[in-house]
C-alpha cells in the first residue's frame, strides 16, 4: 500500500519542520507550503491525501486557500489555528475544513487527528465502492444488483426476474450489442430457437414499465438488424 501524502501550510517555517518530523515518523510522505499559493499549485499537482492547514498567513488566509482547493480536490483539511473563537472555527468548516486544533497543540493530539480523518476517508472509499459495485446507473434509472429492485430517480419500477435479468445483463455491458439469440443463452440458460419471440416479448414489456419511448428511448436501444444495447453514459 502507497504511503499517503500529507500536506502542511503554514507560514512559520519551524512549526512547519516540527510537524514534519512528527509525520515521517509516522511513515507519512510530507509536502510543505509556507502559502496558500503555494499550498494549491502543490494539491493541483500531486496527489494529497490530506492537509494540515494554518489559518492566519499573508497574501491568502487559510480560509481562502480551503475554498480555493475545494474547487477541485475532496481531501480532508485540517485548520491549524491561534483562533479560539466559536466563530472562527464555524467559519473554517463551513469554508470545507473536516476539523480544526488550535496552537499551542500537541504534536501527539495532531497526528491522533490525521489518523482518525484519513480513516475516516478510507472506511467512506470502501463503502462507496461496494455501492457503486453493486449498482448500475442509466441515466436516471439505478438498478440495485443486491436486492433485485429498480429505481427511475425516487421511483421503484417492480420487474419480473426474468424482465430484471435482461435489464441488468445489458446494464452490466454498457455500449456492447446483444442479440435475441445472446440475450436468450445468458437469461434463459438455454437453446435459442429462430422462431422463439420470447425476447422481444419481454423487452416489449421492460420497456413499457420503465416508460421508454419505442421510437426513442432512453434506456434500451435498438440496433436494427442486430439487438439491444444500453448506452455508455
Amino acid at each position: 500500500m502507497s504511503r499517503e501524502n500529507i500536506l502542511i501550510v503554514d507560514d512559520d517555517k519551524d512549526i512547519r519542520n516540527m510537524i514534519k518530523i512528527y509525520l515521517k515518523n509516522e511513515n507519512f510522505n510530507v509536502f510543505t507550503a509556507e502559502n496558500g499559493e503555494e499550498a494549491i499549485e502543490i494539491s493541483d499537482n500531486n496527489r494529497i491525501d490530506l492537509i494540515i492547514l494554518d489559518i492566519m498567513m499573508p497574501k491568502m488566509n487559510g480560509t481562502e486557500t480551503c475554498m480555493k482547493i475545494r474547487e477541485k480536490h475532496k481531501m480532508p483539511i485540517i485548520f491549524l489555528t491561534a483562533k479560539t473563537e466559536d466563530q472562527d472555527k464555524i467559519t473554517g468548516l463551513s469554508a470545507g475544513g473536516d476539523d480544526y486544533i488550535t496552537k499551542p497543540f500537541n504534536p501527539l493530539e495532531l497526528i491522533a487527528r490525521v489518523k482518525a480523518n484519513i480513516r475516516r476517508v478510507r472506511v467512506f472509499d470502501n463503502i462507496q465502492e461496494q455501492e457503486d459495485n453493486n449498482t448500475i446507473k442509466i441515466e436516471d434509472l439505478t438498478i440495485d444488483k443486491d436486492n433485485h429492485q429498480v429505481f427511475i430517480e425516487d421511483r421503484e419500477v417492480h420487474l419480473t426476474k426474468t424482465e430484471f435479468e435482461i435489464l441488468r445483463l445489458l446494464g452490466e455491458n454498457k455500449g456492447k450489442v446483444f442479440s435475441i439469440e445472446k440475450i436468450y443463452n445468458r437469461v434463459w440458460k438455454d437453446e435459442f430457437f429462430v422462431t422463439d419471440n420470447t425476447v422481444t416479448v419481454h423487452i416489449r414489456k421492460l420497456r413499457e414499465k420503465l416508460g421508454d419511448d419505442y421510437k426513442n428511448p432512453k434506456y434500451i436501444k435498438t440496433i436494427w438488424g442486430v439487438g439491444y444495447k444500453v448506452e455508455k453514459n
